[in-house]
């Protein structure tokens, strides 16, 4: 089941508010292109940022997410008309035939268990064509990003249209590596609700991330930093080789 910040109605329609210019998906955008890729499956779409970017460029994308409330978001925006739209997991996307599939963001690291994670990992390979490529995110432990998790680390408030004044911030719940469990605040001053969503992520050593990828039939071909973040997080890019994937 998604967090609240991604199923919740009201906190999907202003997650994109709060997430900025997302300058992380010109990564992405730049990949598409030097891989030469004609089909994107794009893991844990949200609200459809990179996906719709994608489409405008004329790239066929699949857009697959399990919260509805981002996925209404998404069907909004320009170039939306153009994404094939699946709300689910990469299972339910199906052998799309896809030369890359990407998971921006922080997607890579929601799938909490070994199970889960290698689940995710074997459907992608199925969805993609042989020698497709998958390329995705994922922070770097050593660098404890969960230490500024902090209320005045991240408290902001803006204006946001159809929704007025809101004010977020996020407190640090727990630390029990590899997992880090946090929680989301919203208020707004429209009517003086307050929501919350808890989330929380799994730091995998490279080791670790290396180790899953092969079992899943993924051979890495680079890990390069992450331009929006040096220094921070890892961007990892794994080719799907021409052979039959594993079950």
């Amino acid at each position: 089941m998604p967090d609240p910040i991604f199923a919740e109605p009201r906190l999907a329609a202003v997650y994109d508010a709060f997430d900025g210019e997302r300058a992380d998906l010109d990564l992405y955008v730049g990949l598409v292109d030097e891989l030469d890729a004609r089909t994107v499956l794009d893991v844990g779409c949200g609200t459809g940022s990179l996906a719709c970017r994608l489409a405008q460029l004329g790239i066929a994308v699949v857009g697959v997410d399990p919260a509805a409330a981002s996925l209404d978001v998404a069907r909004g925006k320009p170039g939306a008309d153009r994404v094939r739209w699946v709300l689910g997991t990469a299972v339910d996307a199906g052998a799309v035939g896809a030369d890359l599939a990407v998971m921006t963001g922080n997607v890579a690291q929601v799938f909490l268990g070994d199970d889960d994670w290698r689940q995710v990992l074997v459907a992608i390979r199925a969805a993609l064509r042989p020698g497709g490529w998958l390329a995705f995110e994922t922070r770097d432990p050593a660098r404890r990003a969960w230490e500024r998790w902090t209320p005045t680390g991240t408290r902001r408030t803006l204006d946001v249209p159809a929704a007025g004044r809101v004010t977020a911030w996020t407190d640090l719940v727990s630390e029990d590596l590899p997992l880090v469990s946090f929680r989301h605040h919203w208020a707004f001053d429209a009517d003086g609700a307050e929501l919350t969503s808890d989330s929380t992520l799994r730091f995998r050593s490279q080791d670790e991330i290396r180790s899953s990828l092969a079992d899943a039939g993924f051979e890495v071909a680079d890990i390069r930093d992450a331009p929006d973040r040096p220094g921070l997080e890892w961007v990892f890019l794994a080719s799907a080789p021409d052979r039959e994937a594993p079950a």
